[in-house]
């Protein structure tokens, strides 16, 4: 399913529907999924879905909260890793370099300003 058709069907990112990560995540095979749930006052509701790594980046001008649903997230800072379990969440500030892994698949919420591109900086 493609963030475009999550999106269509979800008429009007979120409002007035029901959003089910766990369907969603049924009915995505990749390994790297990130599509817009909601806009709740100018910052987007995201869902991950993570298994591997992604590239080191940054955000200039917004900051990014990550928040586990399942598996483990491993947020790599600079001189340190974060490891983030279900329930668990971190803010990185703007600026701040990162990085995400998991070693499992694993669902994530992100919530950031709606001008954050999702592919990093």
């Amino acid at each position: 399913m493609s963030e475009e058709s999550l999106l269509v069907s979800m008429e009007g990112k979120g409002h007035l529907r029901i959003i089910d990560l766990f369907e969603i995540e049924r009915n995505t095979p990749d390994k790297w999924f990130n599509c817009t749930l909601s806009e709740v006052n100018g910052s987007l509701i995201r869902m991950g879905i993570f298994e591997g790594e992604f590239h080191w980046h940054h955000h200039m001008e917004e900051d990014e909260f990550f928040f586990v649903v399942s598996g483990k997230l491993l947020l790599d800072l600079e001189g340190e890793t974060l490891e983030l379990l279900p329930g668990q969440g971190y803010t990185v500030p703007r600026k701040v370099e990162h990085r995400t892994r998991a070693e499992e698949r694993t669902i994530v919420l992100m919530v950031e300003g709606n001008t954050v591109k999702p592919d990093g900086d």
